[in-house]
């Protein structure tokens, strides 16, 4: 058999595919590139928005302007989970901090202590 990457007659077991560690990573590399890109750049924004939510909710809990958020590079579009409480608040997490969407362009940020 030969290797998927380079084509090189494989020498070993009878069920390998690649003839080292570097062929198979570049292959699977090659295999998983287009989805490794998107799911690298919307956890950069995961990660981005974490960031600005931990940095900027000192206290525990916090009132910020939506356009302060924006400004500083917060996206709205990013966000890993939604949460309604009994009450019907809803919540948007990113992990562990949420934040609610409050009148007159305010926002609330807490972190869940779950």
């Amino acid at each position: 058999m030969n290797c998927l990457e380079c084509g090189e007659k494989i020498i070993g077991r009878s069920d390998k595919k690649f003839c080292n560690d570097a062929c198979r990573n570049a292959y699977n590399n090659k295999q998983n590139k287009d989805s490794t890109n998107l799911m690298r750049n919307i956890n950069n924004k995961l990660r981005k928005n974490y960031r600005i939510l931990t940095e900027v909710n000192i206290d525990g809990k916090t009132k910020i302007s939506k356009s302060k958020l924006e400004s500083i590079g917060f996206d709205f579009d990013y966000f890993t989970n939604i949460k309604v409480y009994k009450n019907g608040s809803e919540y948007k997490f990113i992990y562990d901090y949420g934040y609610k969407l409050l009148e007159e362009d305010f926002v609330l940020i807490v972190k869940n202590q779950a």
